[in-house]
């Protein structure tokens, strides 16, 4: 049974800054907070800034979990109020019908595979020198029209589409392409230690895409896998986790 929670972190503690700043950190928080070990929990996280004095950590797991040491670590384990939310996925599940539409957020991770990079790295280039790496090289879109571009042309295959921004419809030249309901909120390019070597080999770089926008439910199945798997790569960096919200009717 999946279960989506939401956590309050404090930004101004020293614990709490050293996860803001390392994903690979914070993954290791998240994972402490499951009863089962480590390597079979399989979990969705993300981060979400809206107020930089009070961000919010979602994450979507596969068994109950316990974000005690989370609120005293990185929260306000004192302070009155809700700490966390822990909330069953399920009843969102069951809502998922074709053409119904949701509000939704996901910060995704956009690549694209190429045999030939334009700017090989050292790495790669020895790679291409000896004849390997087959399968090409992942490879971060850099443009917010690429990023955006990712995302449309695989909703398909994730059960969804964007339906045309009504607010933008009508004003709209009848020869431009219709204007999508979705737009990019945010986007980061980061880089972190992948373990605790800090050689540049070690590196993990990535550009994070938060969207946002409006979709409308074409298979409720294919969907609702990747609602719990996860879209894209790096999940275990806070990418992947797609989160919706229903709309009033009619919208």
């Amino acid at each position: 049974m999946p279960f989506l929670s939401r956590i309050r972190i404090n930004p101004l503690r020293a614990e709490s800054r050293t996860l803001l700043a390392s994903p690979r950190a914070m993954h290791a928080a998240v994972q402490g907070g499951l009863p089962g070990l480590p390597d079979q929990a399989r979990t969705l996280w993300r981060l979400d800034p809206d107020n930089p004095h009070r961000p919010n950590l979602f994450v979507l797991t596969t068994d109950k979990p316990d974000w005690t040491h989370l609120v005293e670590q990185a929260g306000w384990p004192a302070a009155e109020g809700e700490h966390y939310a822990v909330r069953d996925y399920g009843p969102l599940l069951q809502q998922l019908a074709p053409g119904r539409t949701f509000a939704f957020r996901l910060t995704a991770n956009p690549v694209q595979n190429t045999t030939r990079p334009d700017k090989p790295t050292a790495s790669q280039q020895t790679h291409i020198d000896a004849g390997g790496r087959r399968r090409g090289f992942r490879l971060g879109h850099r443009t917010a029209a690429a990023q955006l571009d990712w995302f449309l042309t695989r909703t398909t295959r994730w059960g969804f589409d964007v339906p045309t921004a009504p607010h933008l419809n009508e004003t709209r030249n009848t020869t431009d392409e219709p204007p999508r309901d979705i737009r990019i909120t945010n986007r980061q390019r980061r880089s972190f230690g992948k373990g605790p070597t800090t050689t540049k080999e070690a590196q993990v770089v990535m550009n994070s895409v938060t969207y946002e926008g409006r979709l409308r439910i074409t298979d409720p199945a294919l969907l609702t896998e990747h609602l719990l798997a996860g879209i894209g790569p790096s999940k275990a960096y806070g990418c992947g986790l797609l989160t919706l919200a229903p709309l009033p009717e009619g919208r």
